[in-house]
């Protein structure tokens, strides 16, 4: 590990600030906390919201895993780890059953997480009722007022326009039956995994300053009309190319040699273990 001024980078002050954040996020599960977001060596929009999370909330016995989009190794994945180890020295994991914190852009792991485990959401734009109205001070009124009547019109003009809600991430949420929340660009396919998860569930806006919490075992549900109930992605009939799972996220893909389409799981560790473990099963029954 390389030396640093400070263990994870901030100072204690800047990480006690943050913690105390997330403890009242946890309090009041899906209000936004505002926080006073510091300057990062990454840019806003690259996940600084959750990486200020993680840093202040890890220890020198955690294991990190950080996931961009389902991928170990995409850019901002790596780049993120490189970060964090070379500030902490801490073990960094691949494998979502060994991590006991797992920073993450835009998917929740396959894998069903643990009490042991804590999940940290980088977010972009926290606040659900944005595109009905642009002013914070009004937002905050609204929340306070628990007047979400523009988050339900933007799924009737939906509804209206295509005969179905056409949210196909971020799709919003309801915690605790009190505040209407932004899950991250997540896809619908995840919002179940939120309801009365085993994990605490923190949510990071590094640009906009906010910081909320689902905690374990909380009421989440994505919002629905009673006649247009909510769905996920439909796979049916569809299975990995590689490992032959059913009952993942998938990418839809071209065959470079058949031009055929093809799926592959979103979450690649997923992927890979499902993919080790037929093979061993294979290998176990040609001993047979």
């Amino acid at each position: 590990m390389k030396s640093a001024s400070h263990f994870a980078f901030f100072d204690e002050g800047s990480k006690k600030e943050i913690r105390r954040a997330i403890l009242k996020a946890v309090a009041i599960p899906g209000y936004q906390v505002p926080f006073a977001s510091r300057e990062m060596p990454i840019a806003r929009g690259w996940g600084t919201g959750g990486l200020q999370i993680t840093l202040s909330i890890i220890g020198k016995p955690d294991v990190l895993k950080v996931i961009d989009q389902g991928a170990d190794e995409s850019v901002n994945a790596v780049s993120i780890k490189k970060l964090v180890h070379e500030t902490t020295g801490v073990e960094l994991t691949d494998r979502t059953q060994e991590a006991t914190i797992i920073q993450s852009r835009h998917r929740i792991p396959e894998v069903p997480l643990t009490e042991e485990q804590i999940i940290v959401l980088q977010v972009p734009a926290p606040e659900p009722l944005r595109n009905v109205e642009a002013r914070e001070y009004v937002t905050k009124r609204l929340h306070a007022e628990n007047e979400y009547s523009g988050a339900w019109l933007m799924l009737f003009e939906q509804i209206m326009k295509y005969g179905k809600t056409a949210t196909t991430a971020d799709h919003p949420v309801y915690v605790n039956d009190r505040y209407v929340t932004a899950p991250s660009p997540i896809p619908r396919f995840d919002n179940p995994k939120m309801h009365q998860s085993d994990a605490l569930i923190l949510l990071g806006a590094g640009r906009e300053k906010k910081i909320y919490a689902m905690p374990p075992y909380t009421d989440v549900e994505s919002l629905a009309f009673e006649d247009y109930p909510f769905t996920v992605e439909s796979f049916a009939g569809q299975y990995c190319h590689l490992c032959g799972a059913t009952d993942t996220f998938m990418d839809e893909l071209i065959d470079p040699e058949t031009g055929a389409t093809i799926y592959q799981c979103n979450d690649t560790s997923y992927c890979i273990e499902c993919l080790n473990a037929k093979e061993e099963s294979e290998v176990d029954k040609s001993y047979a």
